[in-house]
């Protein structure tokens, strides 16, 4: 009987943290549609971050810890201006750790998500798309040969999602490499993370890349070992030497 209690209650507890996460999802979401008031979006994401989007491990859904999209965001942002045009595909936690920062310390507003899964369009209605892998090429057209900085984590370890993935990055990326930010740094930043074992596919479809010394973790633990390949260096890691 004890053990039925505990099942009993056990139910109740998931349903109500259910209910209220739905809840909090709501108000973000009324956010959004209030005009996109980006300081009460601030407000919402640092109060639960991505505690409001449960994983679907059916899609491969696995939420960075908030110190490595943190890190990642650092990077992205990194001597930018306000021409830099950032894309951030199939990585919604590095992007709502953007969101989570007061618009005013963003050194530019072109920062985009791609994703497959909507409900990120919370975060920035205007620059949302809707993006999956099986139609590289479909994406907003605003975008294609315009982002100088690009970070993309296909959702999946499987050659087929890389190479997909990776027609878009190309698409997406401006051709021009040598562009310089206000600063005189490089507008151009290409990073990917994935899997150890895609490392093959990875200098097959992005050649000016290498693995670096970090190695992103994931919130809720991932067994398969995570790389971070980067077409440089930065503040926050090194290339690997090569083997």
């Amino acid at each position: 009987m004890e053990d039925e209690d505990f099942t009993l209650a056990a139910l109740l507890e998931f349903k109500k943290e259910e209910e209220q996460r739905q809840e909090e999802f709501e108000a973000l979401k009324n956010v959004a549609e209030e005009r996109f008031e980006e300081t009460k979006l601030t407000e919402v994401l640092e109060k639960k971050g991505m505690e409001l989007f449960q994983e679907d491990w059916q899609l491969s859904q696995f939420w960075y810890s908030d110190e490595t999209a943190n890190l990642i965001a650092d990077e992205l942002l990194d001597g930018a201006d306000s021409d830099t045009v950032i894309c951030i595909v199939s990585a919604p936690s590095v992007y709502a750790a953007i969101k989570k920062r007061q618009p005013s310390t963003l050194p530019t507003k072109n920062i985009y998500l791609f994703e497959y899964d909507t409900r990120f369009k919370v975060l920035d209605p205007e620059r949302f798309g809707f993006y999956d892998y099986n139609n590289p090429l479909e994406f907003l057209p605003e975008l294609q040969n315009k982002v100088h900085r690009l970070l993309i984590d296909p959702p999946f370890l499987q050659d087929d999602c890389q190479t997909k993935s990776a027609i878009t990055a190309k698409a997406l990326l401006n051709p021009n490499k040598s562009l310089k930010t206000k600063t005189g740094e490089l507008q151009y930043r290409l990073i990917s993370c994935t899997g150890e074992r895609m490392k093959d596919i990875i200098r097959k479809n992005y050649p000016d890349t290498r693995p670096t010394t970090f190695y992103p973790e994931h919130a809720n633990g991932l067994s398969n070992e995570f790389f971070c390949y980067a077409s440089y260096e930065g503040k926050n890691w090194k290339f690997l030497p090569d083997n």
